[in-house]
């Protein structure tokens, strides 16, 4: 309740231009230093507020992801083309390939749709606002038509996570910025329904937040519809409370969100309810870019056994199991309680850095999470910078493995097992920042400001049961 009663008042807010080593540099591009008598958050603005502004960067941002697959809009998403021109989206597959054009519903007889059970049942919502086929062919127009609906429908989550990433920073809303503005999130936002789970995951923070604990399972339920992973926001939830002995909120969250998952494998079955997104693969490329696809390029190389299947699943569950028990230690031994944001944030990064099947815009997941974890505008634009690298190598290479393209314009496997490590070194190097800051709480950029954890809910100012465990 003390978080919330603080809420209700005017209280001032971090400048980042005056906080930030790389914007202040910046700052005169934009009209100059704020004003030493200012008093951001005390004196609300006329017309343009925090949120207001955020809502037009993200909307620019949107603009711009849509630009980004334009040459496929006016030439049609095809073979090799797509790759080159890093236009290529998951929807226009599903709509041309599994039977939604032709007006086949999702998990219907004849269809062979094979996604996670919500990202199907919103695909087939939007297929019934365009034409279908009635003779098999799938005409140009309706895909675009397909794809444009979709991304106004991105655009809207798009929005939805950049506002709740602000309220749930308290007194740094700016810190949100980094969610409207990434530019990984504008060149992926559109390729497929990812930013649909982390709009979900980062709700069920802001419901947990403002101590709504059921809706908050319910959030994440759904969130499990589109991708398993939110699962680990549970998991956070669960650690805290092991910490400080706050079991009440994790359980109904828990129980809420286990509710919703029965009712969705009642009329479908657990097969669909248990599909995994980073496994749908409607092109049928079989190409990742994960740790395990990396070494076996550089096995082929160096003509060494490479690894089959089913022993790179056992390693990233084996390793994700070890960097899982890591960071159970540090929770529960760190001289203070870690902030939720940090947790979930740690717990993804965890996942992203082993997964056998990784795409680039899975690091969606982390966007928000980082944002209101650690804030170094210089270390995200470095970040930002290998992830665009990532992005673009990872194209090119499936350009080349996955049609006829020409030989001039591919890339060789060298270039992109570079992108490849330079992602997971600099994925790792953020994760090592935050856990810096959770064993030393004095260089958290929130705890600074003299406030505790505004998205803990029920672990906002709670002591610890006894103290940090030894």
């Amino acid at each position: 309740m003390e978080h919330e009663e603080s809420l209700r008042h005017p209280a001032s807010i971090s400048a980042p231009s005056r906080r930030d080593a790389l914007l202040r540099q910046l700052r005169e591009v934009a009209g100059g230093p704020l004003g030493r008598h200012a008093a951001p958050g005390l004196i609300r603005p006329a017309v343009f507020t925090i949120e207001r502004v955020l809502i037009l960067l993200t909307t620019a941002a949107a603009l711009l992801a849509f630009l980004v697959k334009v040459p496929c809009r006016e030439e049609g998403w095809v073979r090799p083309a797509q790759f080159y021109r890093t236009c290529y989206s998951d929807w226009t597959e599903a709509f041309q390939f599994q039977g939604l054009g032709s007006g086949l519903l999702p998990f219907a007889e004849g269809s062979t749709f094979d996604g996670p059970l919500l990202t199907g049942v919103v695909a087939g919502l939007v297929s019934l606002l365009v034409p279908a086929s009635s003779d098999g062919i799938v005409r140009t127009e309706t895909v675009v038509q397909f794809f444009d609906l979709h991304a106004v429908l991105i655009a809207a989550a798009w929005i939805g996570v950049v506002l709740g990433t602000a309220r749930l920073a308290s007194r740094r809303p700016w810190d949100a910025a980094i969610v409207a503005t990434a530019p990984i999130l504008i060149l992926t936002a559109t390729s497929g329904w990812a930013l649909l789970s982390v709009g979900l995951s980062v709700a069920s923070v802001l419901a947990f937040a403002r101590h709504r604990y059921v809706m908050a399972g319910v959030l994440l339920g759904f969130g499990a519809g589109f991708s398993i992973h939110v699962v680990l926001v549970l998991a956070a939830m669960a650690l805290l409370a092991a910490r400080t002995g706050r079991w009440r909120a994790v359980l109904l969250a828990g129980g809420s969100m286990g509710a919703i998952w029965f009712l969705m494998v009642l009329p479908f079955g657990p097969g669909q309810a248990l599909a995994l997104p980073w496994q749908y693969d409607p092109a049928r490329l079989n190409i990742s870019s994960s740790l395990w696809a990396g070494y076996d390029l550089l096995a082929e190389r160096l003509g060494v056994p490479a690894l089959a299947s089913e022993t790179a699943t056992l390693l990233a569950v084996g390793a994700f199991s070890v960097l899982g028990g890591l960071i159970v230690l540090l929770v529960l031994k760190a001289p203070r309680r870690p902030r939720l944001p940090q947790v979930v944030f740690l717990l993804m990064g965890a996942l992203v850095l082993v997964l056998p099947n990784y795409r680039p815009e899975l690091t969606l997941w982390l966007l928000p999470f980082l944002a209101l974890s650690y804030v170094d505008w210089r270390i995200f634009v470095v970040w930002q910078l290998v992830e665009v690298l990532h992005w673009w190598a990872f194209w090119m290479y499936v350009a080349r493995e996955a049609s006829s393209g020409a030989v001039e314009n591919n890339i060789d496997s060298p270039y992109f097992v570079a992108a490849v490590f330079a992602r997971l070194l600099v994925t790792g190097y953020l994760m090592y920042c935050v856990a810096h800051h959770i064993l030393e709480p004095k260089y958290d950029p929130v705890r600074r400001l003299q406030i505790d954890d505004p998205a803990g809910g029920p672990f906002n100012t709670a002591p610890d049961r006894t103290g940090p465990l030894r």
